[in-house]
């Protein structure tokens, strides 16, 4: 089977579990050693930022891995899917904190950071914030504002996949459904044998106008629609069923549209994301897991020796492994 077919078999048996490595993280070497990491762990598909150093890095995490898989016993069958995400003006996970001249030193922001982005001297390094917001809601004197990068969009994703991308994802948190369309009109475009993804939430769509958005990109992508539907947008810190709630109602409403989309469960996903979904009753595709997955192997692929220490390669891969396990089951291939 060629590679789109593949996808939507693993979609199909609800095997497919996709790291986000971050939309907005930029830090190329951490996305390499999670992709690393998890490419071990059984992960199917690796959601990076439209940035070309990144995709390459993600890249050689797979290839590390491949060639690493022997020494755990392991064998990657499966080569997995490098998804680029891209996003519109607004949405939070392709802006960019900055701190201005309000800021009083309180060094709230810095505690209240998921990636380390935030220095001790209370600068914002743009290649590892991912726009979560956190600093935002920590600041008590309206010092932090956001920016969003301009790209030449079609050229940088014609680059990226190029350099080894296989499936493009447009956030699209946004209200303005016309310029959405246009944009998801190229997408489509540059990847045309493939799966397409819209990471779409409820901050400014109400259920029939999220129907709606579906129904007009599912009839420029046909066949090759995956709605990532975003409960709570980069929430997944704790690991309990009220977290991972909302990601399991707005899949509901999308699967009860009963449009022929696959849906990828997503926005503050955890262990228990799959389990709830399945107690509820919510049909899905896939489980898709950013800030939980990341945290949970952070302290060890932050750590300098990382790559050269086979028992915290070993212990973190299991750690991995625990959390696919918990949301697809035994792996296939």
């Amino acid at each position: 089977m060629n590679r789109f077919e593949l996808a939507k078999y693993l979609l199909n048996e609800k095997k497919f579990f996709k790291l986000v490595c971050g939309a907005g993280n930029e830090d190329a070497e951490e996305v390499r050693r999670l992709v690393f990491v998890y490419a071990l762990a059984g992960a199917k598909c690796f959601d990076v930022s439209a940035n070309v150093d990144v995709v390459k890095h993600a890249v050689l995490g797979i290839e590390e891995a491949i060639q690493y898989a022997e020494k755990l016993g392991r064998e990657i069958k499966t080569r997995p899917f490098i998804n680029v995400s891209i996003g519109m003006r607004g949405d939070p996970h392709v802006r960019k904190a900055t701190i201005t001249e309000k800021c009083t030193k309180c060094g709230a922001c810095v505690k209240e950071c998921p990636t380390d982005a935030i220095t001790g001297d209370l600068s914002v390094i743009e290649a590892k914030c991912i726009g979560c917001g956190n600093c935002e809601s920590a600041c008590n004197y309206d010092a932090i504002s956001f920016y969003h990068k301009d790209k030449d969009l079609k050229s940088l994703l014609e680059e990226c996949r190029a350099c080894g991308a296989e499936q493009f994802e447009l956030h699209a948190a946004v209200s303005d459904s016309s310029s959405i369309l246009e944009e998801w009109t190229m997408v489509n475009e540059v990847i045309d044998d493939n799966y397409v993804s819209m990471c779409l939430d409820r901050l400014h769509l109400g259920d029939s106008q999220l129907r709606r958005r579906i129904r007009d990109a599912q009839e420029i992508a046909g066949g090759r629609f995956i709605v990532q539907a975003d409960g709570v947008p980069m929430s997944g810190g704790n690991d309990d069923y009220n977290t991972t709630l909302q990601a399991i109602a707005i899949a509901d409403i999308v699967m009860k549209s009963k449009l022929p989309v696959k849906v990828l469960l997503s926005g503050g996903t955890n262990s228990l994301t799959a389990r709830f979904a399945d107690m509820c009753g919510v049909a899905y595709n896939g489980v898709s897991i950013g800030t939980f997955a990341r945290n949970l192997v952070k302290e060890l692929i932050n750590q300098d020796d990382f790559m050269r220490d086979g028992e915290k390669i070993k212990q973190a891969v299991e750690i991995a492994d625990k959390l696919i396990t918990d949301n697809i089951g035994e792996r296939i291939w």
